[in-house]
């Protein structure tokens, strides 16, 4: 039977670039992009979803025979800590509707996405290892625990193939900030490109573990690809590929736009990046399903310096 894909949350930062990619593989017929906003800039299929409501998620499961979902929908870490009962009710309660959907249904495989949020301040911060208990201290770094709990539970319990990662900081040029912790990144190449300097939430020495979104995206994928037996973690792999700082990250910038400048003034989000670790060991992942990053900081700030110039340029146009 010809795979058809769910993806949840398909306008958000991760969702949108994924659900173009997936587009281009299977086919746009085989993809159906659901959010409970619609994006002008679209195309293919989509239709308006509450992931919250149950029913509506088994609908679209049945009317297009879903066999594979990618639940992308999920409030992050700093939008999260300005509602945090709110975070934790739709994180979970989308999360659990999508299992459940997925297993009363025949749904071949689930994607999660988790987090380094997962770990705590008693992580050891550099090449955080895979299995070390997770004290998370966001909303969002508790619900993403709890989802990766819940991905093993029906795994062991019903044998749904769910699948997961713990995504690093994701920097990429196609759509805005999400409301992060690590999206100060991302702010940082716009305000460059625009000749601007940047005021920086977090403390210049913050080092926490990134990702380029093409890398990130790509991983997704191949996990998803890559064959049941070599799937070896069932709560969520870790996966790396730079760790830097925001001094660092200026100092890459200004080898393209000598003049940039970033301005540090740390606020509430610092204290989240405190919890974070400041590297994570991917062996696991490197091992099994033969992960292997493509981008590090320098390839990174020239692929998104040219590509956030070609935006600039055509919106002045």
């Amino acid at each position: 039977m010809k795979d058809k894909i769910l993806i949840t949350g398909a306008n958000g930062q991760l969702g949108s670039v994924l659900t173009t990619k997936l587009q281009g593989i299977y086919g746009t017929d085989a993809v159906i992009a659901t959010d409970i906003k619609f994006s002008a800039s679209f195309k293919g299929n989509f239709e308006f979803l509450d992931a919250t409501d149950f029913n509506s998620i088994e609908g679209i499961i049945k009317e297009h025979n879903i066999t594979q979902i990618y639940h992308m929908a999920a409030i992050l870490s700093a939008n999260g800590e300005q509602q945090p009962l709110r975070t934790w009710d739709i994180n979970n309660k989308t999360f659990l509707n999508v299992l459940e959907a997925a297993r009363l249904n025949g749904v071949d495989r689930v994607f999660f996405p988790s987090s380094i949020a997962v770990y705590g301040e008693n992580a050891p911060k550099d090449e955080t290892p895979q299995d070390f208990f997770l004290v998370p201290t966001t909303v969002y770094g508790m619900s993403k625990a709890s989802g990766e709990h819940w991905a093993n539970y029906y795994f062991s319990r019903y044998g749904l193939d769910v699948r997961s990662l713990r995504y690093p900081g994701v920097i990429g040029h196609q759509t805005s900030p999400g409301g992060g912790t690590t999206d100060y990144a991302v702010d940082a190449y716009h305000y460059a490109v625009k000749g601007e300097d940047y005021t920086c939430f977090l403390n210049e020495t913050a080092s926490l573990p990134m990702i380029y979104m093409d890398d990130a995206i790509r991983a997704t994928i191949e996990l998803m690809e890559a064959q049941p037996e070599t799937i070896k973690t069932r709560t969520s792999y870790n996966i790396a590929s730079m760790s830097f700082n925001p001094a660092e990250l200026q100092q890459a910038i200004c080898e393209i736009f000598p003049n940039f400048k970033m301005i540090y003034k740390p606020d509430f989000r610092q204290n989240i990046a405190d919890s974070w670790p400041n590297s994570i060991d991917d062996s696991e992942a490197r091992k099994d399903w033969g992960w292997q990053p493509n981008y590090d900081l320098k390839a990174m700030t020239k692929d998104m310096i040219k590509h956030l110039n070609k935006k600039y340029k055509t919106e002045n146009a």
